[in-house]
C-alpha cells in the first residue's frame, strides 16, 4: 500500500500545472490532499472523480481558504469529516477515511499567520491525539503541520528560530506528539538525512528542489504498532504543481 501527501496549495491552479498527470502515473492508493482553497461544488467531475479513485472533499466555509481532500482507490467503510471543535471544522482541517483495520486521515494545520489560532488549534487537537492513541484503531495522519521539528528540518534553522513553524512551542509541542503521545515520524523511520524538504518558502523553479533551502513540515504519521509496516519513504522532488512536493510512504499492508 501506498499513501502520498501533498499540498497542493489551490487545486484548480495545482490541476493547470499538472496535478491529474502526475496522479494518472503514480501506483498509489489513497493520496491525502491538503489546502484545496475551493468549494468541492463549484469543481468539475475530472477533478472531484479522477480515473480509478474516488474523491472525498472537506471544504472550509471561507471562500479560497484551507480544506482537505482524499482520493481512494477503494471506497472506505466510513468518512469522518472534521473533530467538532469550530476551529477544525469550519476551516476544513480534518478528513477521515475508515478502512478494516487502520484509518486514514488528511490534515491541514494552521500555518501561523495567527500565532495565537495556531495555539489554541495545537491544544485542542492534541486532546483528540491523546484519545486516538488510546483507541486500538491504528491511524496514518497525513498532511501538512506547518512545523518542522528538528534542526535538521530546515535550512538556515538558527535565524529561524523565532519563526512561525519553528519556534519553541511549536517544536516542543511536537515533542510530545512523537514523544509521550507516541505517535512515530514514517519518513524519519527511513530517511535520517538532512536537506530533506517538502516546502519552500521561496522556491526557484530553475533550480533543483534538493539544493535550495527548504523546510520539512509535512509529515505521515503512525502509531508505535505500524512502525514495523513502513517499507519506504520518499519525497517526490521531480512533482512541480505546488510549491509543496508530495510525500509517499509505502506499507507492507493491504486497505
Amino acid at each position: 500500500m501506498k499513501i502520498a501527501s501533498i499540498n497542493v496549495n489551490g487545486i484548480r491552479d495545482a490541476v493547470d500545472r499538472g496535478f491529474l498527470d502526475w496522479l494518472a502515473q503514480q501506483d498509489v492508493d489513497v493520496v491525502c490532499v491538503q489546502n484545496i482553497k475551493a468549494k468541492s461544488f463549484e469543481l468539475g467531475d475530472h477533478i472531484l472523480y479522477p480515473e480509478g479513485y474516488e474523491g472525498y472533499f472537506l471544504d472550509a466555509e471561507e471562500d479560497g481558504f484551507s480544506g482537505v481532500a482524499l482520493y481512494c482507490r477503494k471506497i472506505p467503510k466510513a468518512i469522518m469529516y472534521g473533530l467538532g471543535f469550530p476551529q477544525c471544522d469550519h476551516e476544513g482541517r480534518f478528513l477521515q477515511a475508515d478502512y478494516e483495520r487502520f484509518s486514514i486521515v488528511s490534515f491541514l494545520m494552521p500555518d501561523g499567520s495567527d500565532q495565537k489560532a495556531k495555539q489554541a488549534f495545537m491544544e485542542q487537537y492534541q486532546e483528540y491525539l491523546t484519545k486516538m492513541s488510546r483507541k486500538r484503531r491504528e491511524y496514518i495522519l497525513c498532511g501538512t503541520w506547518h512545523i518542522a521539528h528538528k534542526t535538521v528540518d530546515l535550512a538556515n534553522w538558527s535565524d529561524n528560530q523565532l519563526t512561525s513553524g519553528f519556534r519553541p512551542e511549536e517544536r516542543a509541542w511536537m515533542d510530545q506528539v512523537l514523544g509521550p503521545t507516541g505517535f512515530i515520524d514514517t519518513f524519519r523511520e527511513i530517511n535520517r538525512d538532512a536537506g530533506e524538504y517538502t516546502w519552500w518558502p521561496k522556491l526557484d523553479q530553475d533550480v533543483p528542489r534538493e539544493r535550495q533551502e527548504g523546510w520539512r513540515i509535512d509529515y505521515q504519521l503512525v502509531g508505535p504498532n505500524f512502525r514495523r509496516h513502513v517499507v519506504d519513504a520518499w519525497i517526490d522532488y521531480d512533482a512541480t504543481f505546488s510549491e509543496f512536493a508530495p510525500l509517499i510512504i509505502e506499507y507492507d499492508l493491504a486497505l
